[in-house]
């Protein structure tokens, strides 16, 4: 198996974030970088906070937390730059933040980071439109942890079935990604204390932000739920199957399952159409953000996920969606990340489209041998787009891209992260 570079504790890996955060900050008033708690956003922002002078306040500290509640106004009444962490304790601090910047407009005086969707607290104002720019910083992608390009998605849309990769990764290194994740803290450690850090991981999300986020009371249900959600990473998320079998009514579930969204535990990937065929279904798909939390979860280590019966198709789609969707937050294409499934069963695990309406089309297999029938769903949707197919990719742990097809190929999981467009990076 090939080895996976583990991130030494107290080494801080690069991120792609970064680029992006910077040229925020030349243009731009106030700067969100909004994702997890545990993702890597207090330690970015706190290098280039320091870097550019700005003052540092933690909301996480409950004296700073509470000067910023008693007088908003004041807390931020600064000519300086100022970086404010984890700004979703106190969303009164926006309104404020927009006085400041209407008066002095100008770019970078705020960096903010939040781990929650701020805007969508309920309650709050529509405060900076126009004023801010907001940065997802998601876990660690496997390109980060190993420095590596992470530039599949500019590279499949630039050179379509055209794009080779080989690998050296086999079937347990995948796995062994997919229990690892990306959390810092979780890539430092090894297995067995890598569980604890999650275990208490799920824990505190539960009990401190999603219970700030709303008035939930009943835990228990709300960690019932995660499991569930895990154990569907990759499928159809049906709110009323998961009532049923929680016992809960469909409503609640409803509002927990947004809960679970707003702070960043999962991701839906809505379905594709393009009005192509009115049998297609509507209902999205639920992805983990992270694969070793949904691992985890499920009682699932890097062992077990090896027996045949385990569950390790669902957690590798879901891993390899959540690993384009961080691409795409900083590839140079503008794509948007769907699934697309007819009531007759045809599915295809992820569609991506960009602006000019070409398509990627992506399956995931966990085998190492690719047959013709694994295309099948690559080919319907290639008989309906006709030359907005770019390419139909069969995404498997095999270690060679082979033809199957004009303008279909089975390649390499790994693709995601070693492929690049400048072949010398």
């Amino acid at each position: 198996m090939a080895s996976i570079p583990q991130s030494p504790i107290g080494r801080i890996l690069p991120r792609k974030a970064a680029v992006a955060v910077e040229e925020a900050l030349h243009d731009t008033r106030v700067v969100l970088v909004n994702g997890a708690r545990q993702c890597g956003k207090s330690t970015l922002v706190m290098k280039i906070g320091k870097e550019r002078g700005a003052e540092w306040r933690s909301l996480d500290r409950a004296a700073t937390r509470q000067a910023a509640q008693f007088d908003p106004s004041e807390f931020v009444a600064t000519s300086e730059s100022m970086v404010i962490d984890e700004v979703q304790r106190v969303p009164e601090l926006l309104l404020a933040i927009k006085e400041q910047v209407d008066a002095e407009p100008r770019p970078g005086r705020f960096l903010l980071t939040g781990s929650a969707r701020v805007l969508g607290l309920r309650g709050l104002p529509d405060a900076l439109p126009g004023r801010m720019e907001t940065i997802e910083l998601w876990p660690l992608s496997q390109g980060e942890i190993n420095e590596k390009p992470d530039g599949f998605v500019d590279a499949i849309f630039t050179e379509g079935p055209e794009c080779q990769h080989t690998s050296t990764e086999t079937r347990a290194g995948y796995i062994e990604r997919i229990t690892r994740g990306g959390f810092p803290e979780a890539v430092a450690r090894p297995p067995r204390r890598r569980e604890r850090f999650l275990d208490s991981y799920m824990a505190d999300l539960i009990n401190r932000d999603v219970m700030q986020l709303s008035d939930i009371e009943r835990g228990p249900e709300m960690r019932a739920l995660t499991k569930l959600v895990a154990a569907r990473s990759g499928q159809l998320l049906v709110p009323g199957a998961l009532a049923s079998e929680l016992g809960l009514p469909h409503p609640t579930v409803k509002r927990y399952l947004g809960l679970l969204e707003e702070v960043f535990l999962l991701k839906r990937i809505p379905a594709w159409s393009r009005n192509l065929s009115t049998r297609a279904v509507a209902t999205p798909k639920v992805a983990m953000v992270d694969s070793g939390i949904a691992a985890n979860l499920l009682g699932l280590d890097a062992v077990s996920l090896r027996e045949p019966s385990s569950p390790l198709g669902p957690l590798l789609e879901g891993f390899v969606a959540m690993e384009i969707a961080r691409q795409l937050t900083w590839s140079d294409q503008r794509a948007d990340l769907y699934h697309y499934r007819t009531r007759d069963q045809v599915e295809v695990d992820i569609v991506l489209e960009n602006r000019r309406g070409q398509v990627v089309a992506i399956d995931v297999k966990a085998a190492s041998t690719v047959r013709s029938d694994d295309f099948r769903g690559l080919r319907h949707l290639a008989d309906r787009l006709g030359d907005s197919l770019i390419t139909g990719i069969v995404l498997y742990t095999g270690q060679q891209t082979l033809p199957f097809g004009p303008r279909f190929r089975a390649m390499p999981i790994s693709a995601l992260w070693e492929a690049s467009t400048n072949p010398g990076s």
